[in-house]
Formats: C-alpha cells, structure tokens, sequence
C-alpha cells in the first residue's frame, strides 16, 4: 500500500473472486456461471443499446422497473436495481450498519459479508453452523444485529425453509434481516413475498446465475418502499447510472423470456441431481444443494490437492482454505458435456 492509503482502510482484506487464469482453455466450474448463453432477446436488445452508447443511461431504471414487476409480481417502488447483486449488498452495510447497528452472518457463508463489514467499519460477529452446516434458526432470532443470510448458503448450496426464514424475520421486528437470494431460482424457496408482511426484510437477487448475465452485471433488491426509498438515497449518493443502457436492456430481455428462463433452470437441475448421484457412486460426501452447484468431499484426497489435480487437467472448481472446509470442494454445475469431463477425470485421479 501506499503512504497515502487511509489508515482506517489499511487492515483491510479485499474479496478474492474465482480465479479466471488465461494461460489455457479450461472447464470453468469455479464461478457459479451459467453454462448456457443469455437469451436472445437479452442479446438482441444489448445490441440495439449500443448503438447509443453516447446517451447516458436512466438512472431511474424505468424499463427494467417496469418488466420486473410484471414478471416477478411486485410493484415498481418495491424494487430496486444495482450493480450485480455485491453492490445492494454494500448498500444495506451503508444504510442499516453502524456502531450501534452491528452486523452479523454465518461463519461460513458468502465471503463478501465480513469485506463489506470492514469497508463500512462495521463490528461483525460470525455464526457458526451447526455440525451438518446448517443455520440453528435460534441463533438469529431476537439478534441485536442486522442480519445476513444467504439463502441457499454459499458454498454449501443448503437452502432454510420459508418458514424458518419467516421465524427469523417475526423475531427481529427492530432490526433489519438481510436475505440474500443469489441462487434461489434453483431451489423455490423465495421469502420476497414477505415484504408484504415485514417492514424490515430485504431480499437481494442476481441475473447472474439463473438469466446467464453475469458480466453484465446486474442485481436487485425487493422491499417496502421505504427500504427502496433508503437504498435509492445510497444509489444516488454514489452512482445513479449504476445500470449502463446495455445491461439494462439485456435485462429487460431475460425477463420477457419466460421460456428460456425456465428451460435452462430444468437443465440445469437435472444435471445437478445427475451429478449428485455420480459423486456419491464414486464415494464423495454431497451436501443437499438447492443451488447451481455441489459442495463435496472425498476421504481419499484432501480438497485442495483435487483442486490442484483438475487444474492441472484444465478444469476449475472452487476451493476455500477455511479449516472446517478445506476438504471440501464448490463444483459449478455446467453444461452434461463438462460434468463428463469432469467425471472422467474424477474417476482417473481417485483410481
């Protein structure tokens, strides 16, 4: 760092995201990406954007606002949209975290909570799943903290039940409870319709995983809309043209695409149950996922040393070097094709 780097910054541990190296061409089932392209509709109407790239885009997001709410079932001041789903993650740190307002999350969830903690200086305390990396409903209940709960969890691909998820909203009427939903098109355990009931629940989503838009970067947030209204304070306050013309129009057409939407969710599914049962039949320990990928171990080889064997194979998966998980590894569940080669080299290396 340089001398001039803020000292309140300088202990601070930046988020280290899938690895994308270029020396070759590999099978990326590291970064929870899509294996199927975006709609054409998303294509066709990011194509047509460009062409007036000149223009800035609407900060107010009208298009998109406007076709969320009809496909998802929420009206437009319930709805917010950002910069991948990280960005109204970092908002709700900004809006609902502060020296009185601690935040607090599982011990083993998504790595983004404790960087946006320390980047807004806020106090955090971790909670630890229980044995079978599962959240204990009763740690959260009553919680003098804002909360944070990915739901499914990440990487453990473990979805809550909705009425758990509502248990834990009921209990903590005075403080806000953060559910994050990056993967919940794969599971159908959605909490967003509580807004409806609960004043205090945000529930964050992403086009990234189920719409195949992860570079174009974009997320959302659904609440009451006074949470919007707190959250469009911090957008405005920071980058009201957050959502570029393409990436809005890309949007716009995944959300019309109903049919392409859904059939790649089946696929994807289905390749999941599949791949499941392969890991199992070759001795892995599987977490149930409700995600878009597995979380497996092996008694036969420790996490990294596989991670390390596919790698030099050409094919990616993500490992975390956390003691209670470092046996195990996150697999992306992509196209029949790669899980193939995967399971090629799964059952070379194991024999």
């Amino acid at each position: 760092m340089s001398r001039f780097f803020s000292g309140r910054l300088s202990a601070l541990t930046p988020y280290t995201p899938g690895e994308q190296p270029q020396d070759r061409s590999y099978i990326k089932l590291n970064t929870n990406e899509s294996p199927y392209p975006p709609s054409p509709l998303a294509v066709s109407g990011a194509s047509e954007e460009a062409k007036k790239l000149q223009l800035y885009s609407d900060p107010d997001c009208r298009s998109l606002k406007k076709e969320a709410a009809a496909v998802l079932g929420f009206s437009e001041d319930e709805l917010i949209f950002t910069n991948g789903s990280d960005e109204i993650l970092n908002f709700a740190f900004m809006a609902y975290c502060d020296a009185e307002h601690p935040a607090a999350f599982a011990d083993i969830t998504y790595g983004f909570y404790p960087v946006f903690a320390a980047l807004n200086g806020v106090k955090f305390r971790e909670i630890p799943l229980c044995e079978n990396f599962t959240i204990r409903v009763s740690d959260y209940t009553s919680s003098k903290e804002t909360l944070f709960i990915a739901n499914p969890n990440a990487p453990t691909g473990i979805v809550l039940p909705r009425d758990a998820i509502e248990e834990i909203i009921s209990s903590n009427p005075d403080r806000i409870v953060v559910v994050d939903e990056a993967y919940v098109d794969f599971s159908g355990e959605s909490a967003a319709s509580l807004i409806k009931k609960y004043e205090n629940l945000l529930v964050t989503r992403t086009f990234s995983k189920s719409r195949s838009l992860a570079g174009a970067r974009l997320g959302f947030g659904i609440a009451c809309p006074s949470l919007i209204r707190d959250l469009e304070t911090i957008r405005f306050s920071t980058n009201p043209y957050n959502i570029n013309r393409m990436t809005m129009a890309a949007g716009v057409g995944a959300l019309k695409d109903t049919a392409y939407f859904e059939g790649n969710l089946r696929e994807i599914m289905k390749t999941r149950q599949r791949t499941e049962e392969v890991l199992r039949g070759l001795g892995f320990t599987v977490l149930p996922s409700s995600a878009n990928f597995v979380f497996a171990k092996h008694p036969k080889i420790g996490g990294e040393e596989l991670y390390l064997k596919l790698k030099t194979c050409g094919i990616l998966v993500r490992h975390f070097a956390k003691e209670r998980i470092k046996d195990f590894n996150r697999i992306t569940i992509g196209s029949p094709k790669e899980m193939d080669a995967l399971f090629a080299e799964l059952r070379r290396i194991l024999s």
